[in-house]
């Protein structure tokens, strides 16, 4: 039956109880059970009608002429939905945005070497907690301990599941009802509302701030001292940084009173970086090496940023201190599990043994790529993405500036490269939003009417399904 207008199109939108019946439908209900499929026809039919409802000319758009044609167009988006039910909630994504650390993608990406290791660990038994050499239960925090401290030259390690939670258990353990003094420039917000005001109360601590936004002295911290001050608090301002008419002191700057031996001077680095970047035109970080030569009693910082790894929470100190953070009860709460640590060591054993650590190292691969291999790859992406035959879309190569992300390397801008793509016949937006949701979703950037595809963070072995999935963008229905 013929269709000329959208109350038409909405008037022969399918019973639910026929659209059940069809035989693709009886397929997908015996792999994926019948309420699955139902819920996804209840699901497609109300979003048509939504579509048709907020753009009368929708049907027209998209060629729906007829009934059959509006039948058909039902079922593309039923079957769309069932196949991505089909997929793991957590599904691989292709980063083409050039953020390095992209903190809603997962940050850090790992080695294949790191992943056997880690698949090796979890398809089977390990000794977790379990001591080999005499037979009985030993201590998840030991299979880090000693590669940390040899790294770092802290006395004693252990590692949690975020540094979140590794700042707040170093507060309660030592500072729960006592002051924790921090500089007014350094109560940094964190990504998803982390504020370190928020972790000290929540940790049981009392917050007092010292200095102003843009200057902290020493004689700020050593005034603010009093007999219930517990911790002199730094944190490292890794997602911003404050310019112009500033200053700042170290820990090694601080002077304590003789008679308050007690206090703890500990440091929040947040990104926690173990190579020397300036190695590559890039910043020097601090690292953890150096806190603890300026006298830090504790450090903390993340795996997965400019370290590399897992998602932690890396504690390093004295080795009194660092044990009765172990004892504290709600490091049971903060632990990390078998596959977290399996990746974290491995990552680890790659800057104990290499000389090049950056070269093994995904992120910091793709941090400290040179500009000429950056264009070098750009021209390889834009000749996959031509041989795939794609009419009406223009390629060009771009330069670009990018970023760390992730809360690392604040007002750096990386130099970079990418493919553009301008098309005549699918808007910026429509294309991004179908590279999105596709089957392999790939997440880019629109900047003057293009997408944007930065090479940076897209690995080589991705460019065939970058072109797979533009093809079927144009070859897909408006």
């Amino acid at each position: 039956m013929k269709i000329s207008n959208f109350r038409e199109a909405l008037r022969h939108i399918p019973a639910i109880h026929v659209l059940i019946q069809d035989p693709s439908m009886e397929a997908f209900a015996a792999l994926m059970g019948r309420n699955t499929v139902l819920t996804s026809l209840r699901r497609g039919t109300e979003q048509l009608k939504a579509s048709i409802l907020s753009d009368p000319e929708y049907y027209r758009n998209h060629k729906i002429e007829t009934s059959e044609d509006l039948f058909d167009h039902l079922m593309d988006l039923v079957l769309s939905l069932l196949e991505k039910q089909r997929l793991f909630a957590l599904q691989p994504v292709i980063n083409a945005t050039g953020v390095v650390l992209h903190t809603n993608l997962g940050r850090a990406p790992l080695s294949q070497e790191t992943l056997k290791q880690v698949m090796e660990v979890s398809t089977g038994y390990s000794n977790l907690e379990y001591d080999l050499d005499f037979g009985k239960r030993g201590s998840r925090y030991d299979h880090m301990e000693e590669l940390l401290c040899r790294l770092t030259g802290a006395e004693a390690a252990m590692v949690v599941n975020n540094n979140a939670g590794a700042v707040f258990l170093c507060l309660n353990t030592f500072a729960k009802d006592k002051e924790v003094i921090v500089s007014r420039g350094e109560q940094v917000e964190i990504g998803g509302s982390f504020r370190v005001p928020e972790i000290i109360k929540e940790s049981g601590c009392i917050l007092k701030e010292v200095g102003t936004t843009n200057k902290t002295k020493c004689s700020d911290y050593e005034e603010a001292i009093t007999e219930n001050t517990s911790i002199l608090l730094k944190v490292h301002t890794s997602n911003y940084k404050i310019i112009g008419f500033t200053s700042s002191v170290s820990l090694a700057e601080i002077s304590i009173p003789e008679d308050r031996a007690d206090i703890l001077c500990m440091e929040d680095l947040g990104s926690g970086c173990l190579t020397d970047l300036s190695l590559f035109d890039l910043p020097r970080e601090k690292t953890p090496m150096d806190s603890l030569k300026e006298g830090a009693d504790l450090v903390t910082f993340s795996g997965d940023k400019l370290l590399g790894g897992a998602q932690a929470g890396i504690i390093l100190g004295k080795r009194s201190l660092v044990e009765k953070i172990k004892k504290n009860h709600l490091a049971r709460i903060l632990r990390c599990d078998k596959m977290t640590i399996a990746a974290l060591h491995s990552v680890l054993q790659i800057y104990d043994a290499s000389e090049d650590p950056v070269s093994q190292i995904p992120s910091l691969t793709m941090l400290c790529e040179k500009i000429e291999v950056l264009e070098a790859k750009a021209k390889r992406l834009r000749q996959r993405v031509e041989e795939a035959g794609i009419e009406s879309a223009a390629l060009e190569l771009l330069d670009v500036e990018e970023e760390a992300g992730g809360g690392s390397l604040p007002g750096v801008v990386l130099q970079g490269k990418a493919v553009a793509l301008v098309s005549q016949t699918i808007s910026p937006d429509d294309l991004r939003n179908r590279l999105r949701r596709s089957l392999n979703p790939i997440v880019c950037r629109i900047s003057e009417d293009r997408v944007l595809f930065h090479v940076r963070t897209i690995r080589e072995e991705e460019f065939d399904i970058i072109a797979t999935e533009l093809k079927k963008c144009w070859e897909a229905k408006p």
